[in-house]
């Protein structure tokens, strides 16, 4: 018995995002920092301008970034958590992971810093500040690269607030944005990247209370999907994409966008592409 065929718009539902673009269109799943600093507005168009190829961004969490492209549901990731990056490429999910830029990350908090957070040398005394004084910190808790340099410092620090539920210890599950605006509801400190709280408005009683330490280092890599795990994917796009953002154009691109008269990336890529030793 022959089976009757599927409605088009149905089967067009039934398609990963990543095989429903076009040949000149890629989609990017990226973190939330990225998008909310302004950054794509200002490199899409010096993209699309050099190779007519144009890019739909889907801004998440890192962790979700790469459980989407793990889905087919992109053609590229550019994220900041390089264990779970070089775990996406070990697992033949992605190809070649690169070296895009970086910046770093900060701890702010109220004003009066209760916690004593300043006189701390290092970031492991800053944290260790915070939870002798029980003093509230908002976490992001949802699986963010943000989230997971930051649960990385706590076990540095000795220290696991997430599992003695204590109440100055507050997830929030939300992006980084709405993170510091419940921070800066509370009193609480929190991590950041630099790049948000250059362009996060809502700093009344919030500044930054610990910066400069090694530990807070901050970058981010692109990777392209493999075409052999998600066949639909646009591999060329995603090539043409990951060439210009790591040539000195791309990279001079990145160097130049500023904010508040601040730039918020710096660029460091070290290409490992096809035909150059890759």
């Amino acid at each position: 018995m022959r089976l009757p065929a599927l409605p088009a718009v149905l089967f067009v539902l039934l398609l990963p995002l990543a095989a429903l673009a076009g040949k000149n269109e890629i989609i990017l799943q990226s973190t939330t920092s990225t998008q909310n600093s302004g950054l794509y507005e200002y490199l899409l168009p010096l993209l699309e301008r050099d190779t007519g190829l144009r890019v739909k961004v889907v801004a998440v969490g890192t962790g979700q970034a790469l459980k989407n492209a793990r889905n087919c549901d992109g053609d590229v990731v550019l994220v900041h958590a390089r264990d779970a990056e070089e775990k996406f490429v070990a697992d033949e999910y992605g190809l070649k992971r690169n070296d895009v830029m970086y910046n770093d990350f900060i701890l702010i908090g109220p004003e009066d810093d209760p916690a004593g957070v300043r006189e701390a040398r290092d970031i492991t005394e800053a944290l260790q500040r915070i939870a002798a004084a029980r003093a509230p910190f908002a976490s992001r808790g949802d699986d963010s690269g943000t989230h997971r340099k930051e649960l990385r410092l706590w076990k540095a620090a000795g220290l696991d607030p997430g599992a003695a539920r204590e109440g100055w210890y507050r997830e929030t599950g939300s992006g980084m944005g709405a993170t510091l605006n419940i921070a800066a509801g509370m009193g609480a400190y929190a991590l950041t990247d630099r790049a948000t709280w250059i362009s996060f408005a809502n700093r009344e009683g919030l500044a930054i209370l610990h910066e400069g330490d090694p530990a807070l280092f901050n970058q981010y890599g692109v990777i392209a999907v493999n075409p052999a795990h998600c066949p639909g994917m646009n591999i060329k796009g995603a090539e043409t994409f990951i060439t210009w953002l790591l040539s000195d154009k791309g990279q001079k691109a990145i160097a130049s966008y500023r904010l508040k008269g601040q730039q918020l990336f710096f660029p460091n890529a070290h290409p490992v592409l096809p035909g150059n030793g890759g």
